[in-house]
C-alpha cells in the first residue's frame, strides 16, 4: 500500500506549486533536478533542451504570451524522465533516474536489462526488451544512476491502420512475455504505459517528447506513413517493479500497482494476501488488448475468447503463457489475408470520416499488394 506523504514533502509540493502559480512555466521542483545537474549531464555526453540550461530564462516573460505556446515552456510530466541528444552523433536518447528506493524493487532494473541484452537472450528473436545504452554514475547522489535508452514512441500513435498491423504489435508482446517467463522473470506492469516503439522509420520529422503529434521544433506537426509500409519493433520497457526467480524459489509477492490497477488480486482485499505474479502478467496483456483494442475498434471477435481466458478472475484459472502463444497463433492462421489488409475502425469515429478515410485506405493497399507489402509487417 502506498505510504502517506511527508509534511515536508506536501509543504514543498504546495511552496513549488506557489511558485509556479507566480510565475508561469518555470523550472520547479523535481524539473529543476535536470537543471541543476544540465553540466555534468553534458560533460557525459548528453544534451538537454534549452529549457534546463542553467542560464535559462522565459522567451515569453515581458511579452504577451503564453508559456504553453512556446517550445520551451513544455514540462515533462514524468520528472524522473527526459529527453536527450547525445552530443556524440546527435542522437535522440530517453534518461530515467534510477534511485534507492524502501522496498529495494529498483535494484532489479539495470540487472534484469543487462541480463535479458547477454547472450543468448540478445540474440533471441523473440527479445523485445528495451536496451540500455549507457549507465551513468551520479557524483552528488550516493547509489543514484541515470540509465539512458533508445528514444521511443508510445506503441498506439499513430492509429493502427490494419488488422495485420495489429497481429504484428500481438505476435511482439506476446512472444517477448513468454521469453521472460521462460526465464524466470515477472515484469509486474506489463501494460499500456510501458509497451513502446521504435517509430523512427514511421515520422517524416523527430517529433516533441511532450506533445509527440508536434515537431520538436514546434514548428508544425509531424507526419507520418503506415506500419505497413514501414515495420516497426515494439519494446518492453520499465523493469522498476520487474523480478527475477532463481530456479526453485516460490514466486509469491505481495500485491503492488502499476499502471494497471484493476487486476482482481491486486484489490484492496487482497493487499495482505501475496500472490503469483505470472498469472498477473497474463492478466495485464489480456486487459491491454481488451481495452486498446476489442474495446476500442470494431472487428476484433478473434481475440475476445483468449482475453477472456487471459482476465479470468481467478488467477489459477488463466492460461500460461505457452498456451497463449499457441492459441494465439491459431488466430493467426485463421485470419484471411482479406481481414489482415482490412482497416481498423475506431468505435468512436465519425461515419462521413470512415467513408472519406476508405478511399484512402484502398488507394494504399493496391499499392502495398502491387509491390508485395506483407499483410503483417515484419521489422524483420
Amino acid at each position: 500500500m502506498a505510504t502517506p506523504p511527508r509534511l515536508e514533502d506536501t509543504f514543498l509540493a504546495n511552496e513549488n506549486d506557489r511558485l509556479f502559480t507566480a510565475n508561469p512555466g518555470i523550472v520547479v521542483g523535481q524539473e529543476a533536478w535536470w537543471r541543476d545537474h544540465y553540466n555534468w549531464l553534458l560533460e557525459s555526453g548528453y544534451q538537454l533542451r534549452p529549457r534546463y540550461h542553467p542560464d535559462w530564462t522565459r522567451p515569453w516573460a515581458g511579452i504577451d504570451g503564453f508559456y504553453l505556446d512556446f517550445e520551451q515552456g513544455q514540462r515533462k510530466p514524468r520528472h524522473n524522465i527526459i529527453d536527450a541528444v547525445r552530443t556524440s552523433d546527435s542522437t535522440f536518447v530517453t534518461l530515467k533516474q534510477i534511485y534507492p528506493m524502501d522496498n529495494h524493487l529498483n535494484d532489479q532494473e539495470v540487472e534484469i536489462n543487462e541480463f535479458l541484452m547477454s547472450e543468448p537472450l540478445a540474440s533471441d528473436p523473440r527479445n523485445h526488451s528495451v536496451k540500455i545504452v549507457d549507465v551513468l554514475s551520479v557524483p552528488d547522489e550516493e547509489n543514484w544512476k541515470i540509465i539512458v535508452m533508445p528514444f521511443l514512441r508510445t506503441f498506439d500513435s499513430p492509429y493502427f491502420a490494419t488488422f495485420g498491423e495489429t497481429i504484428a504489435f500481438f505476435k511482439q508482446i506476446i512472444e517477448f512475455l513468454q521469453l521472460l517467463h521462460e526465464n524466470r522473470i515477472a515484469h509486474r506492469d506489463c501494460c499500456h504505459g510501458n509497451m513502446m516503439m521504435d517509430a523512427s522509420a514511421l515520422y517524416h520529422q523527430a517529433w516533441h517528447p511532450v506533445d509527440i503529434n508536434k515537431r520538436r521544433d514546434w514548428k508544425g506537426r509531424v507526419t507520418h506513413t503506415t506500419r505497413t509500409n514501414r515495420p516497426v519493433k515494439y519494446f518492453y520497457i520499465d523493469y522498476g517493479m520487474s523480478r527475477k526467480y532463481k530456479p526453485g524459489d516460490v514466486a509469491l509477492e505481495l500485491p503492488m500497482q502499476g499502471n494497471d490497477k484493476t487486476a482482481p488480486e491486486h484489490q484492496p482485499e487482497n493487499y495482505d494476501t501475496p500472490c503469483d505474479p505470472f498469472p498477473t502478467d497474463i492478466y495485464y496483456l489480456g486487459n491491454l488488448i481488451r481495452q486498446d483494442f476489442v474495446l476500442k475498434y470494431y472487428g476484433f471477435e478473434f481475440m475476445e475468447d483468449l482475453v477472456s481466458d487471459m482476465t479470468h478472475k481467478d488467477p489459477l484459472k488463466r492460461p500460461k503463457i505457452d498456451e497463449v502463444v499457441a492459441r494465439f497463433v491459431k488466430i493467426r492462421g485463421s485470419l484471411s489475408t482479406r481481414k489482415l489488409r482490412s482497416r481498423t475502425t475506431r468505435r468512436k469515429e465519425v461515419g462521413i470520416v470512415t467513408f472519406f478515410r476508405l478511399g484512402a485506405h484502398y488507394a494504399r493497399t493496391a499499392r502495398f499488394i502491387l509491390t508485395r507489402k506483407p499483410a503483417i509487417p515484419d521489422p524483420v
